[in-house]
C-alpha cells in the first residue's frame, strides 16, 4: 500500500510538471521525506499527507484509489420520537471522553452528546482522525482546543463549527474544567475497524467511537 501511495504522489506530482524540490517546499516538508514517500519507503503521517495532497490540488482519496461506494451501507436509526435519558446509548473513552447518543431519525446523522474531562483528548495517542462525512457542532460549556489541518481554534461556550471530516482534526480539553457539547457528524460511513477495536478492547479514537455507537441496539448498520 505505501508503495502504491508513493507511486501516486509521483505520477500527481510529475503530472503537474512540479519538480521534487518545489512540491515539498510548499508542502512544508524535506526534499528527502518526499522521495521517500514517493518510492514508498515511508508511511506519511496524516498530516503531511495532506499537505501533499492539498499542494497538488487533490483529495486524500485520490491518491490512496479509494472510489465512493454507490450504494453505501447505512445506519438504521432510532425512530421513536423522544429518547428518554436512561435509555441513551453511551460509550466513555478511557481518556475521560465520554458520548451519548441523542434520538435520530435519519440514519445518515450521528446524533451526540459529548463530554471532555480535563486533559482528554478525541483520540488517545493525540493523533488527527479524519473519516467521510461533514461534522457540526456546539460546545455548552467549558474550553475546547480543535487543531484542524495546521490551524488551531479555542473554543468556548456559545462557539459552534462545521466542516468536512476528511479533514484531518484532533479535539483537546487543555484545561482543568470539564468541556461539553453537541455535536452532529452527517454522511459518515464505518471505517471497517471493528475487528481491531474488538481484538484490542479500547476505543482509540472518536472514530472508533462513532462506529461502536451505530451498532448498538436499535442503531445497526443494515
Amino acid at each position: 500500500m505505501t508503495a502504491e501511495l508513493g507511486a501516486r504522489i509521483r505520477a500527481a506530482r510529475i503530472a503537474k510538471g512540479r519538480s521534487l524540490r518545489a512540491l515539498a517546499a510548499e508542502a512544508e516538508i524535506s526534499p528527502s521525506l518526499l522521495s521517500q514517500v514517493e518510492t514508498g519507503k515511508v508511511q506519511p503521517s496524516v498530516s503531511t499527507l495532506w499537505a501533499i495532497v492539498t499542494c497538488l490540488g487533490l483529495s486524500v482519496d485520490d491518491v490512496l484509489g479509494h472510489e465512493a461506494a454507490a450504494d453505501a451501507p447505512k445506519r438504521s436509526a432510532h425512530v421513536e420520537p423522544v429518547q428518554l435519558a436512561a435509555a441513551a446509548p453511551e460509550i466513555v473513552m478511557e481518556n475521560g471522553v465520554t458520548w451519548r447518543g441523542l434520538a435520530v431519525i435519519d440514519s445518515s446523522v450521528d446524533s451526540l452528546l459529548v463530554t471532555y474531562g480535563p486533559g482528554a483528548s478525541s483520540s488517545i495517542d493525540d493523533t488527527h482522525m479524519r473519516h467521510s462525512g461533514t461534522e457540526y457542532g456546539y460546545l455548552i460549556r467549558g474550553e475546547l482546543t480543535l487543531r484542524l489541518d495546521f490551524e488551531t481554534y479555542v473554543l468556548r461556550a456559545g462557539d459552534s463549527f462545521c466542516f468536512d471530516s476528511m479533514r484531518p482534526h484532533l479535539y483537546q480539553n487543555r484545561t482543568d474544567a470539564v468541556a461539553e457539547g453537541v455535536w452532529f457528524v452527517v454522511g459518515r460511513s464505518s471505517t471497517g475497524d471493528d475487528e481491531r477495536v474488538a481484538a484490542s478492547g479500547t476505543m482509540r479514537s472518536a472514530v472508533d467511537v462513532l462506529d461502536a455507537m451505530s451498532r448498538l441496539p436499535g442503531r445497526t448498520e443494515s
